[in-house]
């Protein structure tokens, strides 16, 4: 039978659509697209300036129109989906590139960070072939003057009144002179062409890193130093509240990093409500694990215990090692079985180690020239807490982000789909939390000891809910901030003003840990309540996974059809 015209039509041009998105998007951020392991965009270094932000913006209000002009009714179900995701991915997109918030925070925090992009996008990017040889080296000779054009769109924010914070103008020069310092054969931006074997290509890139980019990273860092730190937002003025656009730019960023419509003040209220929803389990485990069953008893012996402690990088690795396995062992009594490739341990640089979250994720190139990546910060080990890094494996590896985001590669939808991470973090980092706890379930924890550390990282999504909407929303300052985490969670103080400072220069992504986890809770709850017996785990996480990441209101409709099509099989099998 053929298609009807009209809806043959309608999926032509959401097809399209879609495309647009795709390129549009990794065009502008080309970093991000590395580290999701798309190679085409290798090749560029990116265009940092205003101009090229507004362009984008309204080539995505442009994409935003067309979408809201196509009628999703003429389309079939996993056309609808398509224009749901696509839907709230531009009008997102669109709305982050206009505010451009980052430009006026700068910082060496992770992904929010043009600079640190630099710093985690090249070293990771993979030479296969002469193609990829010259898109390494295309990409190395743009660096200098996204650099210089980087330092020149900051010192633009600034001469409108968005100025950036203290402590994220501090953070980045660390970075640039961490790297300064190091001798050009020890150079993380020469690291592919190190790996790809060729003299030649390597001599090539020593000379564009020490004629080119790396005089352009003294310059930057002397900006800086000189022309941004005197005049930046002190630390009793660091929500992006105090800039110029920063108010709604944060309501935006709440939207795109959540995808629901909660205001700042509700996200507020149920971070405070589930710090104290996990009273009674701090009691539980804390009395089994440590014999004290108060919570400033519990921190205190956590932190303090020295026990408590790693004592080498190499036994941090072998924690996340082991509880890998131990993931991998359990996954197909909880999971479909998917044709991925396996998960690999890194260690962050030690350089990159002030700017870097405790452990993130890369997803495996998708040519299959670099595998999946569980990425460690492993430095200062006495620092480190044990009980911590398991939690932290199966967020990061097994069961969640590499399942979740490498087999979201291999599944049977549009691209701008099969490559979503901080695009979509409602999804992906609420099912990473979803995770630590369902690894409870699945019996992955070592001990009691390591449920602690479980239990610590859900105390630190709430507050950072608490946190994130306080410092941006209600003028919170950087101690009061610092002072919430240090007395509701076990971390030192150390990692509290860390983390801190994490949200203080991304505004609204640390809301999607704990909103999208209680989203996917809620999900599993009403299946389980409307299938009883017939409420199968594999067949949920399946229904979760198997559209890759989406907004949580699509989520939402995705797993009320599993729930009605599993309904719907039990009863035609009994009138068999």
């Amino acid at each position: 039978m053929s298609q009807d015209p009209t809806a043959a039509a309608a999926a032509t041009t959401l097809a399209e659509l879609g495309e647009r998105y795709f390129r549009t998007q990794h065009t502008y951020d080309p970093y991000n697209a590395t580290l999701l392991g798309i190679t085409e965009f290798d090749h560029l270094a990116g265009d940092p300036s205003r101009a090229a932000g507004e362009q984008a913006a309204g080539d995505f209000a442009a994409i935003d129109a067309e979408l809201a002009a196509l009628d999703p009714a003429v389309l079939d179900e996993a056309g609808q989906v398509d224009h749901a995701v696509l839907t709230v991915l531009s009008r997102g997109a669109g709305r982050d590139a206009h505010s451009a918030l980052w430009a006026a925070n700068a910082s060496a925090k992770g992904y929010v960070s043009r600079q640190g992009l630099v710093f985690q996008a090249v070293p990771a990017m993979t030479i296969a072939d002469a193609d990829g040889a010259d898109r390494y080296e295309h990409r190395l000779a743009g660096v200098g003057p996204f650099l210089a054009a980087l330092g020149e769109r900051y010192r633009e924010e600034a001469a409108r009144g968005r100025v950036p914070t203290a402590l994220g103008v501090a953070h980045a020069v660390t970075q640039l002179e961490g790297h300064l310092a190091l001798d050009l054969d020890d150079d993380q931006l020469l690291g592919p062409a190190t790996r790809a074997g060729d003299p030649e290509l390597c001599e090539r890139a020593r000379e564009t890193i020490a004629s080119s980019v790396r005089p352009a990273m003294a310059a930057l860092a002397e900006l800086l130093r000189t022309g941004l730190a005197p005049v930046a937002r002190p630390d009793d003025r660091v929500g992006i509240s105090e800039v110029p656009g920063g108010a709604e730019g944060y309501a935006d960023a709440v939207a795109r990093h959540t995808t629901t419509d909660l205001s700042p003040a509700a996200i507020h209220q149920i971070g405070l409500d589930t710090l104290a929803e996990l009273a009674p389990r701090w009691a539980e485990i804390g009395g089994r694990a440590l014999g004290v069953r108060h919570f400033p008893a519990i921190a205190d012996r956590l932190r303090s215990d020295p026990a408590l402690r790693f004592e080498t990088s190499e036994q941090i690795v072998e924690v996340a090692e082991r509880a890998l396995a131990r993931a991998r062992s359990a996954q197909d009594d909880w999971f479909p079985r998917y044709d991925i490739p396996p998960c690999v341990i890194e260690e962050v640089n030690p350089i990159d180690a002030q700017g870097s979250a405790l452990a993130y994720y890369r997803p495996p190139a998708v040519d299959g020239s670099r595998p999946g990546a569980h990425c460690l910060l492993a430095t200062h080990p006495q620092e480190r807490f044990r009980f911590e890094y398991e939690a932290l494996a199966f967020h990061e590896s097994v069961p969640w982000h590499h399942l979740q985001l490498a087999t979201a590669q291999t599944l049977d939808l549009p691209r701008y789909r099969q490559h979503l991470d901080v695009e979509a973090c409602s999804f992906n980092e609420g099912w990473g939390l979803y995770a630590e706890g369902l690894a409870e379930e699945m019996g992955l924890y070592s001990g009691d000891v390591a449920l602690l550390g479980m239990l610590s990282f859900a105390a630190l999504r709430a507050c950072r809910l608490v946190i994130d909407t306080g410092v941006h929303s209600l003028g919170w300052s950087r101690q009061r901030a610092v002072e919430f985490l240090w007395a509701h969670t076990a971390t030192t103080r150390e990692n509290a003003t860390s983390e801190v400072d994490r949200y203080i220069c991304w505004p609204g992504q640390a809301l999607a840990y704990r909103i999208g986890q209680r989203e996917i809770l809620r999900l599993r709850d009403r299946a389980r309540a409307q299938l009883g017996p017939r409420f199968d785990p594999v067949g949920f996480h399946g229904a979760v996974l198997g559209n890759g990441a989406l907004p949580l209101p699509v989520l939402d409709r995705t797993i009320a059809r599993w729930t009605a099509d599993v309904t719907s099989q039990e009863e035609a099998s009994a009138w068999t």
